[in-house]
């Protein structure tokens, strides 16, 4: 696709104040929950994001965020594979000058027992959650150790780097590589630049409830009021949440902050479990 370079500068737009202004995004995964709203709250903070997906939706995301003054556009990009990728960084590259913010937001989960799952199941989960981060990561990385400057960074979650969760071994194992991943990068590149960082989102209100209200045999309503009730918050996360902090680790005021895994669960995974 065409990408249209001129900044907006009226309504909404991105302003010289904002926390990223002039600055290049990549959400993966943007199309919806999480990724949505980290690319949103990022175009809000005057950042020009470009987003990620294979789903059919991506395009009206980035048209919702053009349509109220922001920087976006969209590509149909699959972070299994490579070639498309590396396609998408060229084009951006030649055009926008630079990817600044890498968020390496594309997930998938399948439940299951573990002695159920099968291999092909498995490995799509590893697919997508650790081999696409890791090839997102290597397409960007050229342009910005060139730079000598960029932001990465892996949403991950508390599932695997800090709690397990039945059904969930091949998510858990996944996440548990991208925390992994994370830290390496970070010293690998640390003199470069670059920092990589990770966030691990608790339970967010996203449509990924729905198939866990499935696995619980519960609808999406009552489960978002059970797992809302059970945080010492009493709320589920929203997806601006993972989005305020993003855009903190995505600026130049975290320079001096990477290898590191920030929990955004209100405080879930502190709280002991007691008695009723």
């Amino acid at each position: 696709m065409s990408i249209n370079t001129e900044m907006q500068k009226d309504g909404k737009a991105s302003s010289e104040l904002g926390r990223l202004a002039n600055k290049v995004s990549v959400v993966t995964g943007a199309a919806q929950g999480i990724g949505q709203g980290i690319a949103s709250v990022m175009a809000k903070n005057g950042a020009y994001v470009v987003l990620w997906d294979v789903a059919e939706q991506v395009d009206i995301t980035a048209e919702r965020l053009k349509d109220s003054g922001f920087d976006a556009l969209f590509q149909r990009v699959d972070v299994t594979n490579p070639s498309k990728i590396n396609d998408a960084v060229q084009e951006i590259t030649s055009t926008l000058g630079s990817i600044d913010i890498l968020v390496n937001n594309a997930g998938i989960a399948h439940f299951a027992d573990f002695l159920d799952m099968a291999n092909a199941t498995r490995d799509a989960v590893m697919n997508v959650n650790l081999n696409g981060t890791w090839n997102c990561t290597q397409a960007v990385l050229p342009a910005m150790t060139q730079k000598q400057k960029g932001r990465i960074i892996n949403i991950s979650s508390v599932t695997g780097p800090r709690v397990g969760d039945p059904g969930l071994a091949a998510y858990a194992a996944s996440k548990g590589a991208v925390s992994g991943l994370t830290r390496n990068l970070a010293v690998e590149l640390a003199g470069m630049g670059i920092t990589v960082n990770a966030v691990l989102p608790g339970f967010i209100d996203t449509p990924l409830i729905e198939p866990l209200a499935k696995e619980l045999n519960l609808s999406p309503d009552h489960a978002r009021k059970q797992l809302a009730e059970i945080n010492p918050t009493k709320r589920l996360g929203s997806v601006e949440d993972i989005g305020h902090l993003c855009v903190f680790l995505g600026s130049d005021e975290s320079g001096y902050i990477t290898g590191q895994e920030f929990v955004v669960d209100g405080g879930a995974t502190i709280l002991e479990k007691t008695l009723n």
